[in-house]
């Protein structure tokens, strides 16, 4: 299926960004895999190669290019190269955390951070979810108290992707307990601060080589100059933003099944059964053209809501139809060409078996898929 997203400029990004993938990704990931994180150096790297930062002002170090466009084909590499954890950090930085950055930061904040959230030796991190939390950011526990110059945090987090790496930390806390969503501020949380710690690097089925931690605050005093768009606005501001995350999540879950699909073109190309070659069989033949074209279906879509970030219009409803449907298509598809490798689909030697492995949270983060029709619903019949 032909694409018209990208342009020449695009195409050679693609290129460069394939190259790093293979350089600097791919030769060490089993090792991060091992290591439960991935080494730092190549996330400065990447930031050495314009692979951070695309949308930071060029005068702070960026690229000076607002164009969702370059983050999808960091993206789609990554899945195509069959790393997604060790890429993880960098489409978590530039889709995520960056965004609450260039929206909200003061000109003093930006010219503190702008340049290292662009070269590199700064990699973000977002912090909402605490234990027993889930999906109900009101009944947050961490709270943050205004003691003169300082906020005095206390509190934990958990399930936060980049917690063991992370330089730069956004942190949602209650400063008005009891106000609910009104009373929610985010607090810029440093590498170093009193009181601020990191547990557990958090094991996980998949996505291994991106680090997941519990963080703690036990009285860690934040400067109140860290305070990101404003007190008491914490949670527009996340609202705002999750459009954006919850397409990137659709992106990586489209880009990892076609992954996952071509992989598994080439093996029922070469593996026989019964005298004849796997794809031969029709049992074969109609898997693979059904998860060809839920695959095309949901390229098309988003693909347009790429564009529809890019004109500005892409709405919470549409985001969340696009999070939901395409990393359930994701885990569906995956297992169903899983199935066609037989035993070896069960061999972690074997890419399709990582894959199964590190697609399952995609149904999960971001917002669940149950939470996602739940804001479609709210949509088209009301609350």
């Amino acid at each position: 299926m032909d694409r018209n997203l990208f342009d020449e400029e695009h195409d050679l990004f693609r290129e460069s960004v394939r190259r790093f993938v293979a350089k600097e990704i791919v030769p060490h990931h089993e090792e991060w895999e091992a290591a439960g994180k991935v080494d730092k150096a190549m996330f400065r790297e990447a930031g050495a190669h314009g692979f951070l930062g695309m949308a930071i002002p060029e005068e702070l170090g960026g690229g000076g290019v607002d164009d969702f466009r370059y983050n999808m084909i960091i993206n789609e590499e990554i899945q195509a190269a069959g790393v997604c954890g060790s890429g993880f950090c960098i489409t978590l930085h530039n889709d995520i955390v960056l965004p609450y950055f260039l929206a909200y930061s003061t000109p003093e904040q930006a010219q503190r951070w702008f340049p290292g959230l662009a070269d590199g030796s700064l990699m973000g991190a977002i912090a909402m979810t605490e234990p027993g939390m889930g999906s109900d950011l009101a009944s947050m526990g961490t709270r943050a108290v205004l003691d003169g110059d300082h906020f005095v945090v206390n509190g934990s987090k958990t399930f936060i992707t980049n917690g063991i790496n992370s330089d730069l930390v956004i942190t949602a806390v209650m400063t008005e307990p009891g106000a609910r969503h009104r009373g929610m501020s985010l607090l810029v949380v440093e590498d170093g601060t009193p009181g601020f710690s990191r547990g557990r690097n958090l094991a996980k089925i998949g996505i291994k080589s991106q680090d997941t931690a519990e963080l703690f605050f036990d009285d860690a005093r934040v400067p109140a100059a860290n305070l990101l768009g404003g007190e008491g606005q914490g949670f527009l501001n996340l609202v705002r933003n999750l459009p954006q995350e919850r397409l990137s999540i659709a992106v990586t879950a489209v880009a990892h099944t076609r992954a996952a699909y071509e992989w598994t073109v080439a093996y029922v190309r070469e593996r026989e059964a019964f005298g004849q070659k796997l794809a031969s069989f029709q049992n074969t033949r109609f898997v693979l053209a059904e998860v060809a074209t839920e695959l095309d279906l949901a390229q098309v879509f988003v693909d347009r809501q790429v564009e529809a970030l890019g004109r500005g219009e892409l709405t919470a409803e549409d985001a969340a139809e696009a999070k939901w449907w395409c990393t359930e298509m994701q885990k569906r598809s995956i297992d169903r060409c899983l199935q066609l490798f037989g035993g070896y689909g069960y061999m972690l030697e074997y890419p399709i078996a990582k894959a199964y492995l590190d697609s399952r949270v995609q149904t999960i983060y971001g917002g669940t898929t149950e939470i996602m029709k739940e804001i479609i619903a709210r949509s088209e019949l009301g609350r």
